[in-house]
């Protein structure tokens, strides 16, 4: 009895797995839009702006911000990043990366994209902003940025989480400014596998790759909730269509729909229409900027008094200075004109009648007499700023002066007002003034003679000795346009400028006889950055290509 009741529960545990396995499961919902790359308008759109899952999707945002960090400066290419234990941790789809290890981001981005490995795309989110939590705003921010206003981001890596979605607009947004802003790292979408480091990886797309005319990438994703997604870019001459498919019920399934509305879009855009490139964004990362509270305080609002007290500090020193000048301001205000002229009127004696001492002149000083009469002149000017009491004092000082100085010789205008002056007076009368006073109109100023008018005339000196001599011509030397140096030589092709700038730089140095006049010059192309020598004659672009593809560098001559 044992045995049968055993065997029939297996029997129906059996009948039970098969029901359950014949079930349909449930379908995610379902969403699709595609748009003309070249101006951005929609094509198709179904469910576009619902928001839903977007799985491994989500990693385009991922490698968006690389290389959004790449071009700011803020890492490089080679730049080695730690993997953390949350990062190693990631459930598959993985590298397979250990905890402590150290890898450079170029690997990183090779996983992250081609095998959409979540242990990658983890470690990079970490080694950008320092935590996943941080990354996951800036994502956010990013797509706010880029116009994705119904994205949010939760995980750099696309697993299901409460508050992480996006809608099959935002991610064909995306995929288009991944074409147009990094042109240089566009072709990591298109390629099958890639070295990732520590193991060479498959890509996760390659099925659609092979299977689609024209088709260079973008991403796929899948998880239960999601369903099979994929963003997808195909051109077909000068068309180019960018795709996004949410809800497919298998790779195939999604891989056919994508096909139907890629090849229904192609036949309803034209073949030429005006490029209209996609707004770079306004807005990389935010900006926190933090005050400083700081709690009112006594010592901070009120003013401390003994702390400006003037006593606290040294007195300065006094001058020697000081006293004589304060001397000086005591004394009393005497004019030193008015008294040297008392002390001549009173040495000087009567002169006798018919004598005019106005028309005579003073003999001069007897060798050696200087320094008495500078010692006189300091005495009597002491004399007189001390004390103006006696006036016999100051006349015999000021004696020697007046007696050592020389008397001017008389102007010809003054004659006839120096004549006027001396004629003789009676014997009776005493001068009670000094003779030797001037009539009033002696000083006129109309008897001068008016100075000439002031010539307004500029004159320019030159520095040095100056040269007036008309300017040499100048020669204009021009190259015809068909002189030969029309010609350039490339160098391949560079995911980056600074490569291709690191390269121009490097052959110029080492072969300075070939690229020494030649003119140096990065172009900008949709396959990547390709570094060019200009201005340079046929022979010479040859001879430089031949000894470049003898170091097995890759060159070519170019005719502008």
């Amino acid at each position: 009895m044992t045995r049968f009741t055993h065997a029939f529960r297996l029997l129906c545990h059996a009948v039970l797995a098969v029901a359950l396995l014949g079930l349909p499961a449930a379908a995610a919902p379902f969403a699709a839009y595609v748009m003309d790359a070249r101006t951005g308008q929609p094509i198709y759109r179904q469910n576009s702006d619902t928001r839903l899952h977007p799985a491994s999707l989500t990693k385009m945002m991922t490698l968006y911000m690389a290389f959004s960090a790449i071009e700011r400066g803020q890492v490089r290419l080679d730049s080695k990043f730690t993997v953390s234990s949350k990062a190693a941790n990631e459930p598959p789809s993985k590298l397979g990366l250990r905890a402590g290890q150290q890898i450079e981001l170029r690997y990183l981005l090779r996983a992250a994209a081609i095998k959409s490995a979540n242990d990658a795309a983890t470690t990079i989110g970490e080694g950008l902003a320092g935590s996943e939590q941080a990354f996951t705003q800036q994502m956010t921010q990013m797509a706010r940025a880029l116009g994705m206003n119904n994205s949010q981001f939760r995980n750099a890596h696309g697993l299901t989480t409460e508050g992480h979605y996006s809608t099959a607009h935002d991610m064909s947004v995306l995929g288009r400014h991944l074409f147009y802003d990094f042109p240089q790292y566009y072709n990591l979408f298109s390629r099958r596998s890639a070295d990732a480091g520590i193991a060479q990886v498959a890509s996760t797309n390659r099925r659609f790759l092979d299977a689609y005319a024209g088709a260079d990438g973008i991403k796929t994703g899948y998880t239960r909730a999601a369903g099979f997604n994929l963003t997808a870019s195909a051109q077909r001459g000068n068309r180019r269509l960018i795709a996004t498919v949410f809800g497919g019920t298998s790779t195939a399934h999604r891989n056919q729909v994508m096909t139907e509305l890629l090849d229904s879009s192609f036949t309803r855009i034209p073949d030429r229409v005006r490029e209209v490139r996609p707004q770079p964004p306004r807005l990389l990362v935010q900006a926190t900027t933090r005050r400083a509270q700081v709690a009112a305080s006594p010592a901070a609002t009120q003013a401390e008094p003994q702390r400006l007290v003037l006593q606290a500090s040294p007195p300065p020193a006094t001058r020697p200075a000081a006293a004589a000048s304060t001397l000086v301001a005591a004394a009393p205000k005497v004019d030193l004109t008015e008294a040297l002229r008392l002390a001549g009127a009173t040495a000087a004696p009567a002169a006798p009648p018919g004598v005019a001492l106005a028309s005579s002149q003073r003999p001069r000083a007897r060798p050696g007499s200087a320094a008495p009469a500078a010692d006189a002149i300091q005495q009597a000017l002491a004399t007189a700023v001390a004390s103006d009491d006696a006036p016999a004092q100051q006349a015999s000082l000021a004696a020697p002066v007046l007696a050592g100085s020389a008397r001017p010789a008389p102007s010809p205008r003054r004659t006839a007002s120096i004549a006027a002056v001396a004629q003789p007076e009676p014997a009776a009368a005493p001068a009670p003034e000094p003779q030797m006073q001037a009539a009033p109109g002696t000083l006129s100023l109309d008897s001068s003679r008016a100075p000439k008018p002031r010539s307004e005339t500029v004159i320019l000196a030159a520095m040095g000795e100056g040269d007036l001599s008309a300017p040499e011509a100048l020669e204009v030397v021009r190259r015809p346009t068909d002189s030969g140096r029309n010609w350039s030589v490339s160098l391949g092709r560079y995911t980056s400028q600074a490569e291709a700038d690191r390269l121009l730089l490097r052959l110029a140095l080492q072969d300075g006889n070939l690229f020494g006049a030649a003119r140096r010059h990065v172009a900008n192309t949709n396959r990547g950055f390709e570094p060019q020598f200009g201005n340079l004659s046929k022979g010479h672009a040859e001879l430089a290509c031949e000894r470049m593809q003898s170091r097995s560098q890759p060159c070519q001559v170019i005719a502008n």
